[in-house]
């Protein structure tokens, strides 16, 4: 193997770069006293609660420009049949982030919650918060698992070094950083990534453009020149309108309930800085597509026969999803190619981190302390925070070296946050009299009428056959071989999603009725979720977080202590404010 030397050496002074960024984030976190009597193992969650504006926007923005989402960018605007029409990722997460702003992120900051699933271990007590935490940590993991088998595959088609060396080497930096100074290194690291990906992606384009094989992107917009080769602008076929809706809602509101996205929003100075935070990541997302959608396009409109790339296309040979990293390779000069790769290797990183902390964050913090050991110390969660921060780093790896496997693990996982956590989300947050019992049914609903779906890229066969279902032949160009999947044309997954959160509902109602009419004895209460409401299994307000009480200002700027007593936040009327008429968890329901 022929390897690079140019490239190994800019991706080396690229990851030192990252590196020291990292180290001087925890340092400058460890030594500037970021609030006073704060809980360590909170600063590594949430930070100091105190991220401005400038980091803030481009830690919120980092939450999904990562290496999937320009490469599946670039790939679906390059697709054949596909193009620009499918490209969904930049306006549905764009969008995801804007709702997110809009109803979600004042909440939560507002009431003081350290993770995502502080609300569900609140209203529906542990062992529901554990069902959830495990949809919450796949979507994680293998989310990191697939980001960091892209990068691998990019690193070999440029650089040509090994796979497994590239995505072990790229995982221990991230995973030592992020070890060191936990939300601070991540957020910090994230500015100098995403300047990185910026113009790294930025400076490629005009190169590939001007290339001698790439014909007018503008001419093939709309008409097709090369064979094998349809308009990269793309078209929504009638039969793939409801697909595409699905797939669509999947990104606006599937991209919501995720801690990579909630640790951001509470990390925030304020409840409306989390909110300003969230529209500007939005506008964000956006722009950073914009060159991603242009590689896309180039690689569409050139003619591989005149490229050292070789007469057969991309497509032909199976490496659609490596467009972008090959159009950098054979359509710009070298020393290009390589600061390009440098952006793709920061996109990935940039995303991987953030998982690995979520994970981590809610292991320790809801699984270890909420669940098992409310009376650990600081200290104690601090080094189980690191102790998971390493292990589901090291999971990540080994599942990225699964390459076969990885992205349909992902789709699938993604596709049960979605179906799952977004509804009961919705009902903590925005309905009244939910309760473990409909909780538990909708998880139930969701799960089997998403399973029952299938996914083709695991190979897992439906049981349930959708409405509009129908068998698309699949050919594997390099083998020859063919592959009958079964397309579900219907969306069955916003459907799965709807009969989860009616259900969680229901369930809920009808329960309340039957125990509080004594149609049921209180005996068969064996979730304490009606009659015994205040037992130990429902967690307490107080047990959520420690006893130093503060007020927490939804409308300015604060660097408030960060063990916040929710009894406190709950009852203070003016932390409050519009909330507490709409909220499920407002003092006024607790005789519910």
């Amino acid at each position: 193997m022929n390897i690079h030397v140019e490239g190994l050496v800019a991706i080396v002074i690229f990851y030192l770069l990252i590196l020291i960024v990292g180290i001087w984030a925890a340092w400058k976190n460890k030594n500037s006293g970021v609030v006073e009597g704060a809980d360590r193992s909170e600063i590594i969650m949430v930070g100091g609660r105190d991220i401005g504006l400038f980091v803030g926007a481009f830690t919120m923005t980092a939450t999904w420009v990562g290496g999937g989402y320009i490469n599946g960018t670039a790939e679906n605007v390059y697709l054949p049949g596909y193009g620009l029409a499918w490209a969904q990722a930049p306006f549905g997460y764009a969008l995801s982030l804007v709702v997110g702003g809009l109803f979600f992120a004042k909440p939560m900051r507002s009431r003081g919650y350290v993770t995502m699933l502080d609300p569900f271990q609140q209203l529906y007590g542990k062992r529901m918060g554990g069902l959830l935490f495990i949809p919450a940590l796949m979507g994680e993991m293998f989310w990191s698992a697939a980001i960091l088998s892209a990068l691998g595959a990019t690193l070999s088609v440029i650089v040509d070094i090994n796979i497994n060396m590239s995505v072990i080497i790229s995982a221990l930096i991230a995973i030592f950083y992020t070890l060191v100074g936990g939300l601070y290194s991540v957020a910090y690291t994230d500015v100098v990534q995403l300047f990185c990906i910026f113009l790294g992606l930025w400076v490629s384009v005009p190169f590939a453009l001007s290339n001698p094989a790439v014909s007018d992107i503008g001419v093939t917009a709309v008409k097709q020149l090369h064979a094998n080769q349809t308009t990269w602008l793309g078209k929504i076929e009638s039969p793939d309108k409801w697909m595409w809706a699905d797939n669509f809602f999947l990104l606006m509101l599937g991209g919501i309930p995720w801690q990579v996205y909630f640790q951001r929003v509470l990390s925030a100075s304020s409840a409306t800085y989390a909110q300003v935070l969230s529209f500007l990541a939005a506008f964000g997302c956006i722009i950073m597509a914009i060159p991603s959608v242009l590689i896309g396009a180039i690689g569409a409109s050139t003619d591989w026969n005149q490229t050292t790339y070789g007469p057969i296309s991309p497509m032909q040979r199976d490496q659609s999803d490596m467009i972008l990293p090959i159009v950098l390779q054979h359509l710009c000069p070298a020393y290009i190619s390589f600061f390009g790769l440098g952006a793709v290797s920061a996109a990935v990183m940039s995303s991987a981190d953030s998982s690995i902390l979520s994970a981590s964050s809610m292991f320790a913090r809801n699984i270890y302390q909420l669940a098992f050991r409310q009376s650990a110390s600081d200290r104690e969660i601090v080094w189980v925070m690191r102790i998971t921060i390493f292990v589901f780093g090291a999971l990540a790896t080994a599942m990225a070296l699964l390459t076969g496997t990885v992205y349909g693990l992902w789709y699938l996982s993604s596709d049960l946050v979605y179906v799952i956590i977004f509804p009961q989300l919705l009902c903590v947050l925005f309905v009244r009299g939910t309760n473990t019992y409909g909780s538990v049914a909708g998880y139930i609903f969701g799960l089997i009428l998403r399973v029952g779906g299938g996914e083709p890229y695991l190979k897992l066969p439906p049981f349930i056959y959708y409405p509009g279902w129908t068998i698309e032949e699949k050919v594997h160009h390099v083998t020859n071989e063919v592959e009958y999947l079964v397309l579900q044309r219907f969306p069955f997954k916003t459907a799965s999603m709807l009969a989860s959160f009616l259900s969680n509902v229901a369930f809920s109602y009808l329960f309340k009725y039957l125990f509080e009419s004594g149609t049921l004895s209180a005996k068969y209460d064996f979730l304490d979720a009606v009659v015994a409401k205040h037992s130990a299994e429902i967690m307490d307000k107080t047990t959520l977080v420690n006893k130093n009480i503060i007020g927490l200002n939804e409308m300015a700027p604060v660097k408030p202590r960060l063990s916040v007593t929710l009894a406190a936040t709950f009852i203070r009327k003016e932390t409050l404010t519009e909330e507490e008429d709409s909220s499920p968890e407002s003092p006024s329901h607790e005789n519910e």
